[in-house]
This record gives structure tokens, sequence and C-alpha cells, in this order.
């Protein structure tokens, strides 16, 4: 996973990562975004309709082995799973290919994204830190959600908490391209489904919810049997935008089940393996490609550059 050759991509993404730090505080071993997580594995199933939109060796595989982690919003390694700002989830699954092989699909929780480019999403970072409560307003950042339809929109969007990891839906939601034996290609969008329903708290069960309820579920579900997910793919049409992860296609696009991934155990020595491990949201496998989004490549510099700096601090405790 290299930094991208562009400098200024790599720029405004360490600038990125710097700016999270000062937002929610620097943790050493921690990442800057989605600090607490949980790191699982499991298996992933594919379908035969998935060997038919790609050579990609998972969806041609009887099954490859993964490793996924959980996670919470925020840059905060302790963020109680009943905070708000615990929202949305995170979801990150890496289909293990073999030896210093894999390819990663990265998802959160709500079906949207607040900005279309790095620079924007640096800069609403920004305008948050010259935010503080007592600020006149318009402030900042009601300047920046006013001349921001999309980070309004995500913003405003409704997020509850979920009644567990393993009842809530997560959006992939760049664009990419799909590739088959055949040179045929089509653009899509991932979403994971859990085959438990989707299951949310209303405001009255959340008002309940404990710091920890959430890894705690996740242990006492994962006693009962495995946490199961459906990885669907929304296909785009002629004239759908494949490079804006702000623009959403219409809901009657043509979905297909690419497969399942069942997680059955929580990974051991997870806290060092999750300091180690950086999911990369470019596919860089054959028969997936990224898309033109900007944002891919910028999102991936971020990724990188705050994963050498949490590997390179001191071990964490058990």
């Amino acid at each position: 996973m290299p930094l991208s050759q562009d400098p200024h991509v790599n720029e405004v993404a360490a600038d990125t990562v710097s700016t999270l730090n000062k937002l929610f505080g620097e943790h050493a071993g921690f990442r800057a975004a989605h600090a607490r997580g949980v790191l699982l594995n499991g298996t992933f199933t594919p379908t035969p309709k998935a060997a038919e939109l790609s050579s990609a060796p998972h969806f041609n595989a009887s099954s490859t082995p993964v490793t996924a982690r959980f996670s919470s919003s925020t840059g905060l390694p302790k963020i109680p799973d009943n905070d708000p700002s615990a929202e949305p989830r995170g979801f990150a699954v890496r289909f293990d290919l073999g030896p210093h092989q894999h390819t990663d699909i990265i998802g959160h929780s709500t079906d949207a994204f607040p900005t279309a480019n790095g620079e924007d999403f640096l800069a609403f970072f920004k305008a948050v830190i010259a935010s503080p409560p007592g600020t006149p307003s318009p402030t900042p950042v009601e300047q920046f959600l006013g001349a921001h339809p999309a980070a309004l929109a995500f913003v405003t969007t409704p997020k509850p908490h979920p009644l567990s990891f393993g009842t809530e839906s997560f959006f992939a939601l760049n664009a990419f391209k799909f590739t088959s034996a055949s040179g045929a290609s089509r653009f899509g969008r991932y979403t994971w489904v859990p085959k438990a329903g989707v299951q949310h708290f209303d405001e009255a069960g959340a008002a309940s919810l404990g710091a920890d309820y959430l890894f705690d579920e996740l242990v006492t579900r994962l006693g009962s049997g495995p946490v199961e997910y459906e990885l669907w793919l929304q296909l785009a049409e002629d004239g759908d935008v494949t490079d804006n992860v702000t623009v959403k296609w219409p809901a009657e696009r043509e979905r297909v089940l690419l497969g399942t991934v069942s997680l059955d155990k929580i990974a051991e020595d997870g806290a060092q393996a999750a300091k180690h491990i950086i999911f990369d949201p470019i596919p860089r496998v054959q028969g997936v490609e990224a898309s033109a989004d900007p944002i891919l490549e910028m999102r991936a510099a971020v990724y990188l550059i705050s994963g050498k700096k949490r590997r390179a601090a001191p071990a964490l405790e058990a």
C-alpha cells in the first residue's frame, strides 16, 4: 500500500491526520478516526453471480478467510457505545488472499458521505475545531455546512444506535469497476446487510444503554453462533455518476448478491493485530478497480499515514 504519487494528496492527508489528532487528542497506538474497535476472524463465501461480474480471486474461490473490524466513530479509544458521537459505526473487511496478498472493503453505517474530495473533508474538520461552544453564530462549521449541502445532509441524517454490530447495515459508498474473466465491466457499490436483520433502538431504549453495550453484546452473540453479513452490489447504468461519493444512484438500480461473510470469533491478540493492520479503501486486486473518485486516493493516504504512526507507537496494554 504505497503513498500517493501526488505530493498534494499526501500533504492534505497528513494535515487531515494532524487535524483529527487536534480534534480528538492524540492517542498513541490508536487510529486517528474510528479508534475504538474490535477485530474478528471469519470466512467469505461467494455466490456464482460474483464470478460472473469479476475475476477477483475472492469472488472465484470456494471461500476466503477474512479479518474484519467493527468500530465506533471519532478518534477516542474509550468513547462510550451510547454516545451519539460514536455514530456512524465502521465495518472493514480484509479478504486474505495469500501471503502478503489481500483486498479490503471499508464501509460505515450511514448511507452518505460529507464531502466529495479530501480538501473539503479537511476543511470540515478544521471548521469544527474553530467552532467551540460559545462561538458566535454563524460559527465556522455552520458556515461550512451552509455552503456544502452534502455535508449538511450527512450531519442531519438520523444515526440511531444499533441493537448490535450484527444488526447494522454498512455502506461502502465509493464506486468500483468490476471486470469479469471475459473482459466485461460494470461499476457498482457495495452494501453489507446483516442476516439477523437491521435493528436499532428507539430514543427511549437508547437512553438506557450502557457504555460498553455493543462490544459486550458482540461477545454474547458470538457465543450463540457466527455474525453473518450478505455482501450486495448495486450496479450502475450508463450516465450514473461514478466519481463522486456524495451522489447516490436511483434506488431502482439492480442489486446482486455477491456472497456472505461469517464471523465466528474475536481475533487472538486483537489489540496488537488491530494496531498493525492498515485497511486500504483502494482494492488493488485484479477484477476490481478504483473508480476516478478523488477521495479514494486521499482516504488511502490518510489511512496509511495514520497507520504508520500507530505502528510506531509503544506496545499497547493487553
